[in-house]
């Protein structure tokens, strides 16, 4: 501090926090994400969940909250299992919490938000799409179709798959990386039906009903439903690979 700014009280100006390349940034995050890459930071951008500044040369440049807003991103990927239209939307409402506390009847519960949604998409891609955005093997998408784990919808004579599809696409594609085939997904395909037959029972008579109120709460109860039951499998999941682990 200069003799004048001490003498007047003023704060002096402090320089801005330096702006971080694309891979100082997959080097600063690599230690909590492992699998961080600059195609996958990219990727987030192009799905419009980050805007870092661009250099005149077109280099671009990470703020210290754009950092901040990617590591939200990738902990609730990883966490809470949540596609990226989901985080988009809690990232445009501000509110990126996990999950909160609300007291009914005087019994504390958690409500958990929903990471999944049930109404049906809009958006469907072509295969030539779907192997752009994925970099998936076409082999490996008619594997994915002959075991039963994506369907597509034909139209016109062209199959195009919905963003739900899509995304497991993604990440069979990850798992493919170590071995992991279509033939291998079946306990996954297996244990999802079993859990989506579950919460089919539990709401079926709400599900059914002519009241478009009581029809639109049994849709949420299930989305609710879903959210609990996807953190219960991380639970045990983790339960047990810490077993394997150790």
């Amino acid at each position: 501090m200069s003799t004048t700014e001490a003498i007047e009280g003023v704060e002096p100006k402090r320089p801005p926090s330096k702006a971080l390349t694309i891979g100082a940034v997959c080097k600063a995050l690599s230690a909590e994400f492992p699998d961080i890459s600059i195609s996958k930071i990219r990727y987030l951008e192009d799905q419009r969940l980050l805007t870092p500044r661009r250099t005149p040369g077109g280099y671009r440049l990470y703020s210290a909250a754009d950092v901040s807003r990617l590591r939200t991103i990738l902990r609730l990927q990883r966490d809470e299992f949540l596609p990226l239209r989901v985080i988009r939307q809690e990232l445009a409402a501000g509110s990126p919490e996990t999950a909160d506390v609300s007291t009914t009847a005087g019994e504390s519960r958690r409500r958990w938000r929903p990471n999944v949604s049930v109404t049906e998409t809009n958006s469907y891609f072509t295969l030539e799409d779907v192997l752009e955005e994925t970099k998936a093997d076409p082999k490996l998408v008619s594997e994915l179709e002959e075991y039963g784990v994506i369907k597509g919808e034909l139209r016109n004579g062209r199959r195009y798959y919905d963003d739900t599809e899509r995304e497991i696409i993604r990440a069979v594609t990850e798992l493919a990386r170590y071995g992991v085939g279509g033939r291998n997904l079946r306990v996954f395909r297996s244990s999802a039906d079993r859990e989506a037959n579950l919460l089919q029972q539990i709401l079926a008579p709400a599900l059914r009903s002519r009241n478009p109120q009581r029809r639109k709460e049994a849709v949420e109860a299930l989305e609710n439903l879903a959210a609990v039951a996807t953190h219960l499998k991380h639970l045990l999941l983790v339960r047990d690979l810490r077993k394997i682990a150790n």
